[in-house]
């Protein structure tokens, strides 16, 4: 047990609320947060309906772009480090700078830092429905 746990289950041991309690009511450590960045946006000419949007990921070591979906495709490469692309119902495809990917319209995935890994840095292009989100979160 900390110090820093032990001196409060000192102080609020008149009050009936145990050190375990504490602990287990203290927030877990997050893993790190990826970092995604639109670059540009552009209604996709000659196809009503749609947009291109160009961006980047930036997965720090341990981190990850939990799983989703695009309502539209993504093609993507990997501009520097070592990434995991996940995606439901496929292996797992490890990526190292110089490697692309491809996510088709609804495709359950996420993409991770390689474990032991400093991450990585993924530049994605995605052509999705006009008006619709970019990504959305699926369990």
């Amino acid at each position: 047990m900390s110090l820093r746990l032990l001196v409060i289950a000192a102080l609020l041991a008149g009050t009936g609320i145990s050190a375990g309690t504490l602990a287990q009511d203290a927030p877990a450590t997050a893993a790190p947060q990826a970092k995604r960045t639109i670059l540009d946006q552009h209604e996709q000419s000659g196809v009503p309906g749609t947009e291109i949007i160009l961006g980047t990921a930036d997965i720090p070591a341990g981190g990850m772009v939990g799983w989703h979906v695009h309502d539209g495709d993504e093609s993507g490469y990997v501009l520097k480090g070592n990434l995991i692309l996940k995606t439901r119902g496929k292996p797992d495809q490890v990526l190292k700078a110089g490697d692309h990917f491809f996510n088709p319209r609804g495709a359950v995935h996420s993409l991770a830092a390689a474990p032991g890994s400093e991450g990585g840095v993924a530049l994605s292009t995605w052509i999705i429905d006009k008006g619709k989100p970019l990504a959305e979160p699926v369990k």
